[in-house]
């Protein structure tokens, strides 16, 4: 008799009170600007507590960046950058998860937009 084992999959909810979107952008090549979204949600699906094969996607709300300058997050918001009137929602999706170390991953991001 033969048996097959069945990976059980596990998703995961990323809780965004515990939890942060981050960014840090080099700006006239002196300084680094860093940033924020406040409004996210995120979910992984995984093969039980294995990352390795892991799968996520995060949904961004375009117009919670926050920089600490409000022009300069006006300006983001502006169609110049994330257009958010038009384009009220970032999508990432990850490709694959790398073990780094024993509770550490690698995450690859691919992202997609299209403005017509």
């Amino acid at each position: 008799m033969e048996t097959t084992a069945v990976a059980t999959k596990t998703k995961w909810a990323v809780d965004p009170t515990h939890s942060e979107v981050t960014f840090k952008v080099k700006h006239l090549m002196i300084t680094n600007v860093k940033g924020e979204f406040r409004k996210f949600n995120a979910e992984i699906e995984s093969d039980g507590k294995d990352f390795t094969n892991a799968s996520i996607s995060a949904t961004i709300d375009a117009s919670s960046i926050f920089t600490n300058e409000d022009n300069r997050d006006g300006h983001l918001k502006s169609a110049d950058f994330f257009d958010v009137e038009n384009y009220k929602e970032l999508l990432f999706v990850g490709t694959s998860f790398k073990r780094k170390g024993e509770d550490e991953y690698e995450l690859t991001v691919n992202s997609r937009s299209k403005h017509n």
